[in-house]
């Protein structure tokens, strides 16, 4: 343990790096020899200066309870090699006694805490606020009745010509739900006509979405007259900001899963944070999101326990949240997590789809299970034999086969501790627990 709480392991500091370039300039850099002026606090932040190639040194400060960084160096990447250097430095030799920053960090530092303790905005024109609700309302009422036409066409026309019809007319479509101001429905669409380009079986996977939009589209037109937390799913899932405060709940929470996803077009990165409350129980997800050729700031690294409060949103079955303010610096997980049979896990996704018939998954950590190959596919199977959950190699969410074989290494053919999605199509794994190790292995 050092006076900036327990160190993270190189593991889990190399899982921070937006790519395996920084990963390995980050290990070169690692070492004692670059860098000069080392230091941190015991509230919980490390610097250093880092030789470069120029004249002058970079500096380059971590505040460990984010994780945030700060660099002088014009690298666009985030965190930068110098930052993964520093915490390498740190999590193998530590900093020695804390001691005060050097002007440069403590400004960043205290500009953060100024930040942080900045009263809200004042009071808003709650007239205003709903005459812009409504009218907001009747734009995506006109974009939804335009929507259920263009599927109406789709079904009276049939599937099989959209082999060949191309996706323009989807991103077309998806353009005119922006214009609606409902992004969910436009998410949706591009989504769908991406469908026809994915194998195998599409033409029911096509006709599945489409349902589902069709669900969607009634259930907007109707919203009034449904169930608060229903109407609230309802509002998220097309695309409308989330009204009034959700609940706070403060916890100790293991990060289990960190991924991320590009959107169809391009031009969004979205990462998937996955936690759980290890007194609660209860399972959150965070997404923060990057522009075109930037990865999003927010990186936690698998197997790190944050003592925070999450905030969590309205809708989308209590799993959407927002990370607030943290208590202690992260540090590392010294229990595997339980597991659940596979039917429990269905069980908790169908209970789950009773608050959001727009869910894709549920998050679950199985064990103890067993990975077994086959000609039809993959399966997680209950160490019992007594069931089995498929896992999908094609579609959304879909592991590769180099994650899966990993996973059967990691399992040597008995049974292991998973945590993934399970969801319609089967169980997605993303971490593992090897028998007799708390050590979580995130699955590529």
């Amino acid at each position: 343990m050092t006076e900036q709480g327990v160190r993270w392991t190189a593991e889990q500091v190399l899982a921070l790096a937006p790519d395996d370039a920084s990963r390995k300039a980050g290990g070169r850099l690692g070492g004692a020899g670059p860098w000069s002026q080392i230091g941190g606090s015991a509230s919980g932040s490390v610097w250093g200066l880092c030789k470069g190639s120029g004249s002058n040194p970079y500096r380059t400060v971590v505040d460990l309870t984010g994780p945030a960084y700060k660099c002088s160096c014009p690298s666009r990447k985030f965190p930068c090699k110098h930052a993964l250097g520093l915490l390498l430095l740190w999590s193998a030799e530590g900093v020695g006694e804390p001691g005060e920053a050097p002007d440069w960090a403590a400004q960043w530092l205290a500009d953060r805490a100024a930040r942080a303790a900045r009263p809200a905005a004042g009071p808003v024109d709650e007239e205003a606020a709903r005459r812009r609700a409504e009218r907001r309302a009747a734009r995506v009422g006109a974009g939804v009745t335009e929507l259920e036409q263009r599927l109406a066409d789709l079904l009276r026309g049939g599937l099989a010509g959209q082999e060949h019809a191309g996706y323009a007319a989807w991103e077309e479509t998806a353009a005119r739900m922006v214009d609606a101001q409902a992004p969910g429905l436009a998410g949706r669409v591009r989504e769908l006509g991406t469908i026809p380009s994915c194998g195998p079986g599409w033409p029911a996977r096509m006709l599945e979405e489409a349902a589902l939009l069709h669900l969607l589209d009634r259930a907007w037109m109707g919203v009034t007259g449904l169930p608060d937390q229903l109407a609230a799913t309802v509002r998220s899932r097309v695309g409308l900001p989330a009204s009034g405060e959700g609940e706070a709940v403060r916890d100790r929470w293991l990060v289990l899963a960190q991924y991320d996803s590009v959107s169809p077009d391009g031009r969004l990165t979205t990462r998937r944070i996955w936690l759980r409350g290890l007194a609660g129980g209860r399972p959150a997800l965070v997404l923060d999101f990057g522009p075109p050729g930037r990865p999003p700031g927010l990186a936690l690294p698998v197997g790190l326990v944050l003592e925070a409060e999450l905030r969590f949103r309205p809708g989308s079955a209590g799993l959407r949240a927002d990370l607030g303010e943290r208590s202690a610096a992260a540090a590392p997980c010294t229990e595997v997590p339980a597991g659940v049979s596979t039917q429990a896990a269905l069980e908790a996704y169908g209970a789950a789809l009773r608050e959001d018939p727009w869910l894709e998954s549920w998050p679950v950590v199985l064990g103890p299970v067993i990975p077994i190959p086959g000609e039809l596919g993959w399966q997680l199977a209950d160490a019992e034999g007594t069931s089995a959950l498929p896992v999908p190699l094609t579609g959304a969410g879909s592991r590769t086969r180099g994650g899966l074989w990993q996973l059967a290494a990691l399992s040597g053919g008995g049974p292991v501790t998973v945590f993934g999605e399970c969801g319609h199509r089967g169980f997605t794994p993303l971490t593992a627990w090897q028998p007799g190790s708390s050590e979580p292995v995130a699955l590529s």
